[in-house]
């Protein structure tokens, strides 16, 4: 008989409609609690509740309390998979801090729903249902953490929510999903080239997320100079460029000896060192910015938090980002 740790964390997937006044919000119970029966009787679901929040409230706090849960899981020795469900708000975030922290031997797999589960078109019991088939198959493994929803498979690394309702929201922008669940039968047709996986027991390091604006000037990067700063992404314009009346801040910032990294504000491509004019991607570079490219600015956040907590100097985490 095969084995699934189901982890519930919260989100719409969790949550029910008023029918009084419309709105959404926590169940006394999990809905998906009693859609056990959906699944082939060879397979053993060991359901668990880590903590039930709207995922705006999650924090790495959280991230790690899940990281911990599922290393004792591959200890276990007992899984054939894990399937967590999560809001879908941060669930992107989540999903990267796992993928960066653990090396399970079975894979992992976030969905969460963009609908309650008693509105009409609901999504989670689908969603939860093509996640638990993608987390037993052998096709899944060595993929890294993955993302399941709406029948596509993303990676942690690159997914992202792109629409505030649609059960469509979640994208990979610039390379599309991996795989995809269609009639009970999971199909891989892409892979990662390069997965890497940190040590971590704390995450507690400050690293703040600022989007580049026309007209930015050194009034952001100032009040974080003045707070106990550990790390700084920035969502650049274009490919990766500061406007002129930013550069004094972010020198302050990084004079300091604060690792900044540089993603683009851009939905697709990449962030890169292209332009040579005054706060251009060269001239940032120069100054001593780090790249991220095809890393959003959340994850690349996440990505940096996670470095932070390792022993790395700037070259070695440049060398990290540029992988």
């Amino acid at each position: 008989m095969k084995r699934i740790l189901l982890l519930h964390t919260g989100g719409t997937i969790s949550m029910s409609t008023d029918q009084r006044t419309g709105a959404v919000k926590p169940s006394g119970e999990h809905p998906l609690h009693k859609y056990s029966q959906l699944f082939e009787e060879n397979l053993k679901i060991v359901e668990e509740d880590i903590f039930q929040l709207p995922s705006p409230h999650v924090t790495p706090h959280h991230m790690l309390l899940l990281q911990k849960r599922l290393l004792k899981a591959a200890e276990e020795g007992i899984y054939d998979g894990a399937v967590i469900t999560h809001g879908t708000d941060t669930l992107e975030e989540t999903a990267y801090f796992l993928d960066l922290t653990l090396d399970t031997p079975f894979p992992i797999v976030l969905t969460g729903a963009m609908r309650p589960v008693d509105e009409l078109g609901s999504d989670g019991v689908s969603n939860l249902q093509n996640a638990i088939w993608t987390s037993l198959s052998l096709d899944a493994r060595d993929k890294g953490v993955l993302v399941v929803m709406n029948e596509e498979i993303h990676t942690a690394r690159y997914v992202t929510k792109t629409h505030t309702t649609n059960v469509a929201t979640f994208r990979t922008p610039t390379f599309g999903p991996i795989g995809i669940v269609s009639k009970h039968e999971v199909r891989f047709f892409q892979k990662l080239v390069y997965n890497e996986t940190f040590s971590i027991s704390t995450a507690d390091k400050n690293v703040c997320l600022l989007t580049a604006y026309a007209g930015m000037d050194s009034t952001l990067f100032d009040a974080l100079n003045e707070t106990a700063l550990d790390g700084l992404v920035i969502e650049a314009l274009g490919a990766g460029n500061m406007p002129p009346a930013s550069l004094n801040g972010l020198k302050k910032i990084l004079e300091k000896g604060i690792p900044v990294v540089i993603t683009s504000r851009a939905f697709n491509g990449i962030a890169q060192d292209i332009y040579a004019y005054t706060g251009g991607g060269k001239h940032l570079k120069e100054l001593g910015v780090i790249f991220a490219p095809g890393l959003s600015g959340p994850k690349a956040r996440i990505k940096l938090l996670v470095l932070l907590e390792q022993t790395l100097d700037v070259a070695e985490m440049t060398d990290s980002f540029q992988k």
